[in-house]
């Protein structure tokens, strides 16, 4: 279980559930609004993990506005384990690279090394991305005050 997010907000509880609601719909994520909150299933990335993580959503009044919880209650990540080996391919090629002047015959395999790297590099490392609770209240904040 995640440590409780929370974000303060200028609208009324109602306005910022109704924002919440949009925001779900554009992450992608499953909303079922309860009461003063609701349930959220939501979708995430967190580099080579990606899965969905199970909540509850609370908006209270607070100080001439609303404060909001999101409390992760269960999580299911799972590895992109593709990913994982070409980049323990592409670790293995940067090691040849580092490792050459201990053995000069390892030289032989730079080539392959630099190949290697740069190719973990393009396919994996650079499309690395985290999208997760902050970042959904983030579009939350974006929607309810977009100026």
């Amino acid at each position: 279980m995640e440590t409780p997010t929370d974000r303060q907000f200028s609208e009324s509880p109602t306005e910022v559930l109704r924002t919440v609601d949009e925001a779900a719909e554009i992450w992608g994520a499953a909303w079922q609004p309860e009461g003063d909150g609701g349930r959220l299933d939501l979708p995430v990335a967190q580099g080579l993990r990606q899965g969905v993580l199970i909540g509850s959503l609370r908006a209270e009044p607070a100080d001439g506005g609303t404060l909001v919880r999101l409390e992760i209650d269960e999580s299911h990540l799972r590895i992109n384990w593709s990913a994982a080996a070409v980049l323990l391919l592409g670790a293995l090629g940067g090691l040849s690279l580092v490792l050459w002047p201990l053995s000069p015959r390892i030289l032989q395999l730079a080539p392959i090394g630099a190949v290697l790297a740069v190719v973990a590099w393009l396919l994996v490392v650079s499309r690395l991305r985290y999208s997760g609770p902050v970042d959904f209240l983030d579009l939350v904040a974006e929607l309810a005050d977009p100026s």
